[in-house]
């Protein structure tokens, strides 16, 4: 009678062993692409059209395309718009989506920066009908323009959301501190996450205001095209696509890097908070009506200065990440992993430190993770041996 009784336990102390051995996988990262090297690569797109193509930006102003195969020898320019970009520091090329049915239409936008005055413009492109790796650089038609105070803090993401709705991240403008106060001014675009419907057109705009955004109709002069508001430099943000959170690493000031979950009509607290700490002494830290980060990190640990934003791992290749948010910092070269279920105290997990500048995050049509290292380089997870 004792014998299936002892069979159960030794079954469940083997299952623990494989837990824990999952739990302390060591990790590294390996040249995803060892023939290729791109000019400052600053985000990682797949089209989403089942052609299992990686598509690379430049901030320079250029979209690379290739086959998404380690052996690959070469990448195409898929769009050539340097003379439109205005690069250098934090300016230029930022992001890059693809449209949900661009196997169809051919769309996708872009987040760059101009000059003349200097602003962010977002931008609607077509691929060339009969060259599927070539894009037509006269198809541009211009969505929207937020003119730029200062040279730093331009945001850049772009990402459809299952709503359908293009989400946009705008930075405070720039400087340091927000001194026009932008994060909390719903008056102005900046430090917001937008969302538009880039499939209508309303008046003069090539876009529609969605009715369901937090100040859609108002009488206040509030911005209409503001879904969520009080950050400092949204640099990346994604969407999980089994709980629909919308995941954005915040760049800090001087002390704290943050992870906040984006929700509607919501104030993430800048310039009145740094991560969960007062920023601003003249508000008195007055925290009433904030949402505060889910995590934060501070500088003091030996050279963090950035946040990454990155991807809630939804790949096959590592199960024990399988629902952890994967983020970095850029300049301490350190990857982690987070988990939080929206209930408990989020927890945090080291993973690697690498000599990189880790730039973006981007995940392929497998949804497996690729870093990208502003030198040149893109890099995927692996295990050390």
């Amino acid at each position: 009678m004792k014998a299936p009784h002892i069979l159960i336990i030794f079954l469940l102390f083997f299952a623990c062993l494989i837990a824990n051995a999952d739990e302390n996988k060591q990790y590294k990262l390996q040249n995803a692409f060892p023939k290729l090297s791109f000019d400052n690569p600053v985000d990682l797109q797949h089209a989403g059209d089942g052609t299992n193509r990686i598509f690379v930006v430049s901030q320079k102003g250029l979209i690379y395309v290739f086959k998404n195969t380690s052996s690959v020898k070469s990448a195409k320019f898929f769009l050539d718009i340097r003379d439109k970009v205005k690069y250098g520091s934090e300016l230029g090329l930022l992001g890059l989506a693809f449209h949900p049915d661009y196997k169809n239409n051919g769309y996708f936008y872009v987040n760059y920066t101009a000059s003349d005055p200097l602003r962010s413009v977002i931008a609607r492109y077509t691929v060339r009908p009969k060259n599927r790796n070539s894009a037509n650089k006269n198809s541009e038609r211009i969505l929207l323009e937020v003119n730029q105070p200062y040279s730093n803090h331009n945001g850049g993401q772009l990402a459809f959301g299952t709503d359908g709705y293009l989400y946009i991240a705008l930075g405070d403008g720039g400087s340091g501190g927000d001194p026009q106060n932008n994060g909390q001014n719903r008056s102005s675009l900046l430090g917001k996450i937008l969302r538009i419907d880039a499939n209508c057109t309303s008046g003069n705009k090539n876009y529609c205001i969605p009715p369901e955004n937090p100040f859609a109709g108002n009488t206040q002069g509030y911005k209409e095209e503001i879904y969520a508001y009080g950050l400092r430099n949204p640099w990346r943000f994604s969407f999980d696509p089994v709980t629909g959170w919308l995941w954005t690493g915040d760049v800090g000031q001087d002390d704290w890097e943050e992870i906040d979950i984006i929700e509607k009509g919501k104030n993430y607290g800048w310039r009145i908070m740094e991560g969960n700490h007062c920023y601003n002494p003249s508000s008195d830290c007055n925290t009433s009506g904030l949402t505060l980060p889910i995590w934060e990190y501070g500088h003091e640990d030996r050279g963090n200065c950035s946040i990454t934003g990155g991807y809630v791992y939804r790949g096959a290749k590592f199960s024990e990440l399988y629902g952890k948010y994967i983020y970095g910092d850029y300049c301490s070269g350190r990857i982690w992993a987070l988990s939080y279920d929206g209930t408990n105290t989020a927890t945090n997990t080291l993973l690697l430190k690498e000599d990189i500048e880790i730039s973006s995050f981007g995940i392929d049509e497998d949804n497996e993770i690729y870093i990208c290292d502003l030198n040149g380089k893109i890099y995927k997870l692996a295990y050390k041996e």
